[in-house]
């Protein structure tokens, strides 16, 4: 903690950390913080960092009952998909994504209706309700796979624009992008 917060601001977080850590213990729960968090709750409270990918996994393996997520709304909708027997908390009800927020199951719905029959990928940072309308879902990291082992000449990914116009240079696969972006990214 010495070298993530100055000794001054300890006495501003140590009686939320002491409060946060004593109800992990009587509610068996367990923090997945992503890496974004502020230091105090990075390195002081959390049981699990990563980014979301790496939370996501995490959360499958969770034996405790409660997770509590601080990171965003999809990131704590996707831990329950994963491990639906589990209490699933985000401490902060308006904690969003800019890039997730960017589209809806409707927009979705609208897309296929003006690309009749034409793949639906979805980025995996999106919520349950819009992966719910799509054919498959990916990652940065496998991305060009799923649009190659869809074998369609076009198909249309959601809903992170730079992600789409990236793979479209990899492939020669037309790729329908929607214009969402990440503020942070």
């Amino acid at each position: 903690v010495r070298r993530v917060i100055p000794p001054i601001e300890w006495p501003a977080f140590a009686d939320d950390i002491d409060a946060i850590l004593a109800l992990k213990r009587e509610r068996n729960a367990v923090i997945l913080a992503h890496n974004y968090q502020t230091p105090e709750i990075f390195h002081c409270v959390a049981d699990i960092v990563g980014d979301s990918l790496a939370l996501a996994r995490k959360a499958m393996t969770v034996e405790a009952d409660v997770i509590v997520v601080a990171g965003v709304h999809f990131m704590a909708e996707t831990a329950k998909l994963l491990n639906p027997g589990k209490t699933v908390l985000i401490p902060d009800l308006a904690a969003g994504c800019s890039l997730a927020d960017s589209i809806t199951a409707e927009d979705v719905r609208l897309m296929r209706q003006r690309y009749p029959g034409v793949p639906v990928i979805t980025y995996v940072n999106t919520s349950a309700a819009v992966k719910a309308e799509s054919d498959i879902c990916c990652t940065s990291g496998n991305a060009l796979a799923v649009v190659k082992s869809l074998n369609a000449p076009r198909v249309i990914m959601l809903p992170d624009e730079y992600l789409a116009r990236n793979i479209a240079a990899q492939t020669k696969v037309e790729i329908i992008a929607w214009k969402g972006r990440c503020e942070v990214h």
